[in-house]
């Protein structure tokens, strides 16, 4: 089980903080830095403002050497698929091929209408997402030297050089999730190598990776070639003081984390994480809220990873 870091820099963090968060995690050793892609905070204020995400990342891609960087979820509402295409290649470059590409349809309308964004219906946003990783895929895989072209009903693309490419080939690792019933585990089957829920419980998350799994068969494809994770809250501390200190820092109430997230003791993380495990996911996203708590993230490296 590998154990990778997520955080939500809306909420209030600086470039400065992410970065400090991303060293830690690294010189820790956990397998990835993770971050959201929202642009408004969500029950904070949120000061001093949101970072960009692809622009976050590119820093850190420059400022880290061995830990995997990636986005849950860059949402499709966002960006253009040509232009993003580009701008996921170039950090891929930047980074020595160590970008994982999380995407999604968007939901959350307020952001969108907070920054001038266009916020389509549910069903138009996932016929756009659908669309953009056809150009996204379409472009970063088309040979060197050759043309690609797209014809859909939002996206055309018309003799394009489909250039740059990313360092990873055929493409970055793709990261699609949710709990989407037939769209998602669809989309998931045809274009991801990953597959995420985010804070729901093991056996939600197994019916959940079930669908993909029958999603995968249906087209011909290994169910067990897809990997399968969890997003989790993570509130972890030596004794009961110092775990109900940090959920207080967060805001959060501890008897709601250890019900819905990881929190407790380093046996009752490793003992959910377990859960998770059983059900066939192979990695675990912790989300940190409080992106100070350096000593946090330093904790659970020393009394949670040697367990798993």
């Amino acid at each position: 089980m590998e154990l990778r870091i997520f955080v939500e820099p809306q909420q209030g963090a600086t470039y400065s903080d992410q970065l400090a968060v991303a060293r830690t995690a690294e010189a820790a050793g956990f397998g990835a830095f993770f971050r959201s892609d929202h642009y408004l905070a969500m029950n904070v204020e949120g000061n001093p403002g949101p970072t960009d995400t692809w622009t976050t990342l590119a820093g850190l891609a420059r400022e880290t050497t061995t830990i995997r960087l990636g986005t849950l979820v860059t949402s499709a509402t966002f960006r253009y698929p040509g232009p993003l295409a580009i701008a996921v290649a170039q950090v891929d470059e930047m980074s020595g091929g160590r970008v994982e590409f999380g995407y999604g349809a968007g939901w959350f309308s307020a952001e969108h209408e907070a920054y001038a964004i266009p916020f389509p219906s549910l069903g138009e946003r996932f016929d756009k997402l659908e669309e953009s990783l056809a150009v996204i895929t379409g472009l970063w895989k088309t040979p060197v030297g050759e043309k690609f072209s797209y014809s859909g009903e939002h996206y055309t693309v018309k003799d394009s050089p489909a250039l740059p490419k990313p360092i990873q080939t055929p493409t970055p690792p793709i990261v699609l999730g949710g709990q989407g019933k037939k769209r998602t585990p669809a989309l998931a089957a045809q274009y991801a190598d990953e597959f995420n829920v985010p804070f729901i419980s093991a056996g939600d998350a197994a019916q959940a990776f079930e669908r993909v799994r029958t999603a995968c068969e249906a087209r011909g494809r290994a169910a067990d070639d897809m990997t399968y994770s969890a997003a989790l809250t993570v509130c972890a501390g030596a004794d009961d003081a110092e775990v109900t200190r940090r959920a207080t820092n967060i805001g959060r109430d501890l008897a709601e984390l250890r019900k819905d997230g990881l929190a407790g003791s380093p046996a009752e993380i490793v003992d959910k994480i377990g859960s998770y495990r059983e059900i066939g996911a192979s990695r675990i996203y912790l989300q940190v809220l409080d992106m100070s708590d350096l000593e946090h993230l330093e904790f659970i490296a020393d009394t949670v990873i040697p367990q798993l």
